[in-house]
Protein backbone atom coordinates (compact mmCIF):
# COMPACT_ATOMS: atom_id res chain seq x y z
CA UNK A 1 0.00 0.00 0.00
CA UNK A 2 1.45 3.36 -1.09
CA UNK A 3 1.39 6.14 1.45
CA UNK A 4 0.20 9.21 -0.45
CA UNK A 5 0.39 12.53 1.38
CA UNK A 6 -0.76 15.85 0.07
CA UNK A 7 1.84 18.59 -0.35
CA UNK A 8 1.46 21.32 2.20
CA UNK A 9 1.48 25.01 1.19
CA UNK A 10 4.96 25.40 2.72
CA UNK A 11 6.27 22.52 0.56
CA UNK A 12 4.87 24.15 -2.59
CA UNK A 13 6.43 27.51 -1.73
CA UNK A 14 9.76 25.79 -1.09
CA UNK A 15 9.65 24.06 -4.49
CA UNK A 16 8.73 27.30 -6.26
CA UNK A 17 11.60 29.08 -4.53
CA UNK A 18 14.04 26.40 -5.73
CA UNK A 19 12.79 26.72 -9.30
CA UNK A 20 12.99 30.52 -9.21
CA UNK A 21 16.70 30.33 -8.37
CA UNK A 22 17.31 29.04 -11.88
CA UNK A 23 14.97 31.46 -13.65
CA UNK A 24 16.33 34.70 -15.10
CA UNK A 25 14.91 37.87 -13.52
CA UNK A 26 12.32 39.80 -15.55
CA UNK A 27 13.80 42.03 -18.26
CA UNK A 28 12.79 45.11 -16.28
CA UNK A 29 14.89 43.93 -13.35
CA UNK A 30 17.78 43.14 -15.72
CA UNK A 31 17.59 46.72 -17.01
CA UNK A 32 17.94 47.99 -13.43
CA UNK A 33 20.96 45.74 -12.90
CA UNK A 34 22.69 46.97 -16.05
CA UNK A 35 21.87 50.57 -15.15
CA UNK A 36 23.34 50.15 -11.66
CA UNK A 37 26.55 48.55 -12.96
CA UNK A 38 27.13 51.20 -15.63
CA UNK A 39 26.33 54.04 -13.23
CA UNK A 40 28.85 52.79 -10.67
CA UNK A 41 31.60 52.01 -13.19
CA UNK A 42 34.26 54.60 -14.00
CA UNK A 43 35.08 52.78 -17.25
CA UNK A 44 32.89 51.45 -20.08
CA UNK A 45 31.68 47.90 -19.44
CA UNK A 46 31.53 45.07 -21.99
CA UNK A 47 28.68 42.61 -22.46
CA UNK A 48 30.90 39.82 -21.19
CA UNK A 49 31.66 41.76 -18.01
CA UNK A 50 27.94 42.36 -17.48
CA UNK A 51 27.21 38.65 -17.94
CA UNK A 52 29.83 37.86 -15.30
CA UNK A 53 28.19 40.14 -12.75
CA UNK A 54 24.53 39.44 -13.41
CA UNK A 55 22.57 36.32 -12.32
CA UNK A 56 22.61 33.19 -14.45
CA UNK A 57 20.29 33.33 -17.45
CA UNK A 58 20.31 37.12 -17.83
CA UNK A 59 20.61 38.68 -21.28
CA UNK A 60 22.51 41.98 -20.80
CA UNK A 61 22.47 42.68 -24.55
CA UNK A 62 18.66 42.69 -24.60
CA UNK A 63 18.57 44.71 -21.38
CA UNK A 64 20.87 47.31 -22.94
CA UNK A 65 18.63 47.54 -26.02
CA UNK A 66 15.61 48.30 -23.81
CA UNK A 67 17.60 50.63 -21.56
CA UNK A 68 19.00 52.56 -24.52
CA UNK A 69 15.48 53.33 -25.78
CA UNK A 70 14.42 54.40 -22.30
CA UNK A 71 17.27 56.92 -22.15
CA UNK A 72 16.46 58.52 -25.54
CA UNK A 73 15.88 62.24 -25.14
CA UNK A 74 17.13 62.24 -21.54
CA UNK A 75 20.02 64.24 -20.08
CA UNK A 76 22.06 61.04 -19.90
CA UNK A 77 22.49 58.59 -22.77
CA UNK A 78 23.59 54.98 -22.99
CA UNK A 79 26.36 54.93 -25.60
CA UNK A 80 28.60 52.33 -27.13
CA UNK A 81 32.35 52.84 -26.77
CA UNK A 82 34.23 50.33 -28.89
CA UNK A 83 33.02 46.94 -27.63
CA UNK A 84 31.74 48.33 -24.32
CA UNK A 85 28.88 50.45 -23.00
CA UNK A 86 28.75 53.52 -20.77
CA UNK A 87 26.41 56.21 -19.47
CA UNK A 88 27.37 59.63 -20.82
CA UNK A 89 25.99 63.15 -20.72
CA UNK A 90 23.86 64.08 -23.76
CA UNK A 91 26.09 65.94 -26.26
CA UNK A 92 23.90 69.06 -26.31
CA UNK A 93 24.26 69.38 -22.51
CA UNK A 94 28.02 68.91 -22.43
CA UNK A 95 28.59 72.62 -21.92
CA UNK A 96 27.09 72.30 -18.43
CA UNK A 97 29.98 70.06 -17.38
CA UNK A 98 32.77 72.31 -18.66
CA UNK A 99 35.02 74.22 -16.34
CA UNK A 100 36.02 77.81 -16.91
CA UNK A 101 39.61 76.83 -17.58
CA UNK A 102 41.02 74.91 -20.54
CA UNK A 103 43.95 72.58 -20.07
CA UNK A 104 46.46 72.85 -22.89
CA UNK A 105 48.41 69.69 -23.46
CA UNK A 106 51.39 70.15 -25.75
CA UNK A 107 51.88 67.52 -28.40
CA UNK A 108 54.55 67.57 -31.04
CA UNK A 109 53.55 67.75 -34.67
CA UNK A 110 55.06 64.28 -35.01
CA UNK A 111 52.80 62.90 -32.27
CA UNK A 112 49.67 64.48 -33.76
CA UNK A 113 50.40 63.13 -37.24
CA UNK A 114 51.36 59.69 -35.91
CA UNK A 115 48.15 59.50 -33.87
CA UNK A 116 46.10 60.48 -36.93
CA UNK A 117 47.77 57.83 -39.08
CA UNK A 118 47.16 55.12 -36.49
CA UNK A 119 43.51 56.17 -36.07
CA UNK A 120 42.78 56.16 -39.80
CA UNK A 121 44.94 53.19 -40.87
CA UNK A 122 44.84 50.83 -37.88
CA UNK A 123 46.19 48.26 -37.40
CA UNK A 124 49.39 49.83 -38.72
CA UNK A 125 53.07 49.01 -38.17
CA UNK A 126 55.80 51.50 -37.39
CA UNK A 127 57.28 50.96 -40.85
CA UNK A 128 53.90 51.76 -42.44
CA UNK A 129 53.60 54.93 -40.34
CA UNK A 130 57.04 56.03 -41.53
CA UNK A 131 56.13 55.24 -45.14
CA UNK A 132 52.98 57.38 -44.93
CA UNK A 133 54.71 60.29 -43.18
CA UNK A 134 57.88 60.03 -45.24
CA UNK A 135 59.99 60.43 -42.11
CA UNK A 136 61.29 58.14 -39.35
CA UNK A 137 59.20 57.91 -36.20
CA UNK A 138 61.16 58.35 -33.00
CA UNK A 139 60.62 56.04 -30.05
CA UNK A 140 59.66 59.06 -27.94
CA UNK A 141 56.68 59.81 -30.17
CA UNK A 142 55.25 56.31 -29.79
CA UNK A 143 56.00 56.25 -26.06
CA UNK A 144 54.18 59.56 -25.55
CA UNK A 145 51.00 58.26 -27.19
CA UNK A 146 51.16 54.99 -25.25
CA UNK A 147 51.63 56.88 -21.95
CA UNK A 148 48.57 58.98 -22.78
CA UNK A 149 46.72 55.66 -23.27
CA UNK A 150 45.52 56.76 -26.69
CA UNK A 151 47.27 53.96 -28.61
CA UNK A 152 48.25 50.40 -27.73
CA UNK A 153 49.95 47.44 -29.32
CA UNK A 154 47.75 45.43 -31.68
CA UNK A 155 48.24 41.99 -33.17
CA UNK A 156 51.48 41.13 -34.92
CA UNK A 157 51.26 41.33 -38.69
CA UNK A 158 51.57 38.08 -40.63
CA UNK A 159 54.52 39.33 -42.66
CA UNK A 160 58.27 38.56 -42.47
CA UNK A 161 59.53 39.47 -39.04
CA UNK A 162 55.95 39.60 -37.70
CA UNK A 163 56.13 43.30 -36.73
CA UNK A 164 53.80 44.64 -34.04
CA UNK A 165 50.96 46.93 -35.04
CA UNK A 166 49.40 49.90 -33.29
CA UNK A 167 45.72 50.67 -32.79
CA UNK A 168 43.81 53.39 -30.93
CA UNK A 169 42.47 52.55 -27.48
CA UNK A 170 39.02 52.60 -25.96
CA UNK A 171 40.19 55.64 -23.94
CA UNK A 172 40.86 57.48 -27.23
CA UNK A 173 37.37 56.68 -28.53
CA UNK A 174 35.77 57.63 -25.22
CA UNK A 175 37.65 60.93 -25.00
CA UNK A 176 36.49 62.04 -28.44
CA UNK A 177 32.98 60.61 -28.10
CA UNK A 178 33.39 57.99 -30.83
CA UNK A 179 31.68 54.62 -31.00
CA UNK A 180 34.43 53.22 -33.20
CA UNK A 181 37.27 54.42 -35.42
CA UNK A 182 34.81 54.34 -38.34
CA UNK A 183 33.17 57.42 -36.83
CA UNK A 184 36.29 59.57 -37.31
CA UNK A 185 35.65 62.71 -39.37
CA UNK A 186 36.71 62.84 -43.00
CA UNK A 187 39.31 65.13 -44.54
CA UNK A 188 36.73 67.75 -45.60
CA UNK A 189 35.17 67.81 -42.14
CA UNK A 190 38.57 68.31 -40.51
CA UNK A 191 39.43 71.20 -42.80
CA UNK A 192 36.03 72.87 -42.40
CA UNK A 193 36.46 72.67 -38.63
CA UNK A 194 39.85 74.35 -38.91
CA UNK A 195 41.69 71.29 -37.63
CA UNK A 196 43.87 70.98 -40.74
CA UNK A 197 46.09 73.70 -42.15
CA UNK A 198 47.28 74.06 -45.74
CA UNK A 199 50.29 71.85 -45.25
CA UNK A 200 50.30 68.70 -47.41
CA UNK A 201 49.09 65.56 -45.64
CA UNK A 202 51.77 63.30 -44.09
CA UNK A 203 53.70 61.41 -46.74
CA UNK A 204 52.97 63.88 -49.55
CA UNK A 205 56.08 66.00 -49.03
CA UNK A 206 59.64 64.94 -49.77
CA UNK A 207 60.78 64.74 -46.14
CA UNK A 208 63.74 62.92 -44.72
CA UNK A 209 65.43 62.40 -41.40
CA UNK A 210 63.83 61.68 -38.02
CA UNK A 211 61.19 63.35 -35.86
CA UNK A 212 62.26 66.07 -33.50
CA UNK A 213 59.83 65.84 -30.61
CA UNK A 214 60.85 69.20 -29.16
CA UNK A 215 60.32 71.31 -32.28
CA UNK A 216 57.29 72.25 -34.34
CA UNK A 217 54.84 71.61 -31.54
CA UNK A 218 51.10 71.82 -31.96
CA UNK A 219 48.54 72.62 -29.31
CA UNK A 220 46.01 69.96 -28.44
CA UNK A 221 43.24 71.64 -26.48
CA UNK A 222 41.44 69.29 -24.14
CA UNK A 223 38.45 70.62 -22.21
CA UNK A 224 37.76 69.16 -18.78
Amino acid sequence: MVDETEATPSDIESQEAEISLFDAPPIGEQERMVEAILFASSEPVTIRELEGRMPHGCDPAEAIAHLRKRYEGRGVRLVRVGEAWALRTAPDLGYLMQKETIEVRKMSRAAIETLAIIAYHQPVTRAEIEEIRGVSVSRGTIDQLIEMEWIRFGRRKMTPGRPVTFVVTQEFLDHFGLESARDLPGLKELRSAGLLDNRPPPGMGQLSGEDDDDDDQGDLFIEE
